[in-house]
């Protein structure tokens, strides 16, 4: 019996629903599971996405033939029944699940299971095979409780402020920046001054109705600011560059999982790394795999030896797909 999912030279594709799943080429049809740049592209004819995610895409594609749907709603594509559910990575992030002559598949996209109040919280999705990231497929890697690491954000940008410092925190203008100023609105007085290439981001997620700290543009401000005490957010490609000279006297941190090992802040040139991510840690993925009861896994991206090799040795059917996707975290 054909897979429901296989890979083609534009990415995952459905055969007896006549779609793909986040395509890294230019096709038809185009189910999207989130607005990162590794997962939605333009160059498709039409864009299936979920009602939450809409604006997002709106805000990375532009103009598009889109068909939004809320989590849940089950519509029909070829001979399937397709349906989009929380994966709890970034606002309107979805899970796509497949339906077809009693068999059912899951394409997990990028997920997590810490609580995030910027989006819908993962849902644990039966099915018979289940198609998972493994961004971080490694035992080493565990979260710690995210109000924990806010906390220390807020630490550090006291310790910066009685040195006379600005705290620059870099991460990801889309979904880590704004969990990051959501989380904080609880343990901090704002402002937050943003660097320009995230304040878009920030305001969709606002215009969805999240409550996030307080925020002012760096660009805002007046010439010769004196940004001495303040926490400053802004995207990995801002670190080095000329951007970064309007601030005297600075400690520059990144909050990413990848943080969770010590050599990747030195190799950095970081003076801080907080540990925080938007994908599922080791525990949460062989926990999700185990409640979905599914008794095939593919691993598509990531570290999926250790993981494809843990599931074989518990039982569980697993291999691999060859994706295009990226493990930015």
């Amino acid at each position: 019996m054909e897979d429901l999912v296989i890979v083609r030279p534009e990415g995952m594709y459905c055969p007896p629903g006549d779609f793909y799943i986040d395509p890294w080429r230019p096709v038809d049809c185009a189910v999207i599971t989130h607005g990162h740049g590794d997962h939605a592209r333009v160059g498709m004819r039409e864009y299936h996405t979920t009602s939450q995610g809409l604006p997002i895409l709106q805000w990375r594609l532009g103009d598009q033939v889109y068909h939004p749907h809320e989590y849940g709603e089950s519509f029909t594509l070829g001979d399937t029944q397709v349906s989009l559910h929380p994966a709890g990575h970034v606002l309107g992030s979805a899970q796509v699940r497949i339906a077809h002559a009693g068999r059912v598949w899951v394409m997990s996209g990028d997920y997590k299971r810490n609580p995030d109040p910027t989006c819908a919280p993962f849902e644990v999705v039966p099915c018979d095979t289940f198609i998972t990231e493994a961004t971080f497929g490694l035992p080493i890697y565990r979260w710690p409780p995210m109000d924990e690491v806010a906390r220390d954000i807020a630490a550090w940008r006291d310790e910066c402020a009685a040195q006379g410092e600005t705290a620059i925190l870099y991460c990801y203008g889309l979904g880590k920046s704004q969990r990051l100023l959501a989380e904080l609105a609880a343990c901090m007085q704002g402002p937050v001054f943003v660097h320009g290439a995230m304040a878009t981001g920030v305001e969709v997620y606002r215009a969805a109705g999240i409550h996030m700290i307080e925020t002012v543009k760096v660009s805002d401000t007046p010439k010769g600011a004196d940004f001495a005490g303040q926490l400053v957010l802004a995207p990995p490609s801002a670190a080095g560059s000329t951007w970064v000279r309007r601030f005297r006297g600075a400690q520059h941190g990144f909050a990413s999982g990848w943080m969770r090992v010590r050599g990747n802040r030195r190799r950095r040139n970081y003076d801080r790394g907080f540990v925080v991510s938007d994908h599922a840690d080791w525990p949460d993925l062989l926990r999700t795999v185990r409640e979905t009861g599914a008794t095939r896994v593919i691993a598509t991206h990531g570290n999926t030896d250790a993981l494809v090799r843990t599931l074989n040795e518990a039982g569980i059917s697993a291999g691999t797909f060859a994706t295009h996707f990226g493990e930015d975290d």
